[in-house]
């Protein structure tokens, strides 16, 4: 039976300089009901003031995927990767044996809107590794990260594929789960409808093997779908 997570339940951390909510078990939030969903460890939605960010810190054996829905966010990390991800660009950082990262908003007037997903790696003790790609802002589904680079996606060391969804008003789409697996419904932007469910922004949706059907939007919208084990 699919499992509705609303927006205003998640986790909130308010620190002045940054916005953020917790869809899953993170830093000081705790909700054993809540620790994770397959593969799928963490969603935080975070809103970064202008010339704020998170200094240098360290992660390890986690895929840490970064989405940005306005504002531009710079990424510096301790293998020489330095570049700036705005909205339609794809990031993925493999953790691995360990990884050192900063997260800075440039801009000194516009704040930085972001996703932040961890994916529980394949295995542990991967090298380290970054990846950003930029994918068209195009309606319809487009596939952002998977297991098997399929469709031109980033590849993802995690049994997960990682899909974004923009509809116009009234637009529907069909899900891109494949048959026995689940999936992980995140709206970024937007209102949709699945199944019984009307999910806002914030909002998550659990949906369990043999569930799915499609995506119906009653305004434009912008949606994260995940195909997990």
């Amino acid at each position: 039976m699919a499992t509705y997570r609303p927006s205003l339940q998640r986790g909130h951390a308010q620190h002045g300089w940054l916005d953020s909510y917790h869809t899953f078990s993170f830093a000081d939030f705790h909700d054993p009901k809540w620790m994770e969903f397959s593969t799928l460890r963490v969603i935080n939605e975070d809103v970064v003031a202008p010339g704020m960010g998170f200094g240098m810190h360290p992660h390890r054996d986690m895929e840490i995927i970064t989405w940005v829905l306005a504002g531009r966010l710079h990424h510096k990390d301790s293998l020489g990767n330095s570049a700036d991800i705005v909205p339609g660009e794809f990031q993925r950082m493999t953790a691995g044996t360990g990884i050192v990262h900063s997260e800075f908003n440039p801009s000194s007037t516009e704040p930085v809107h972001l996703l932040q997903i961890w994916l529980q790696p394949n295995r542990r003790g991967l090298p380290p590794g970054y990846a950003q790609q930029a994918f068209p802002l195009d309606r319809g589904f487009r596939t952002l990260g998977s297991h098997d680079g399929r469709a031109g996606s980033l590849m993802l060391n995690s049994d997960a594929a990682l899909s974004v969804a923009r509809l116009a008003a009234g637009e529907s789409a069909p899900l891109p789960v494949q048959p026995g697996r689940r999936a992980w419904i995140q709206v970024a932007k937007g209102a949709v409808r699945c199944g019984s469910h009307t999910l806002t922004q914030g909002d998550g949706l659990a949906l369990e093997p043999g569930e799915g059907g499609a995506l119906t939007a009653s305004e434009a919208s912008e949606v994260l779908v995940f195909d997990l084990p």
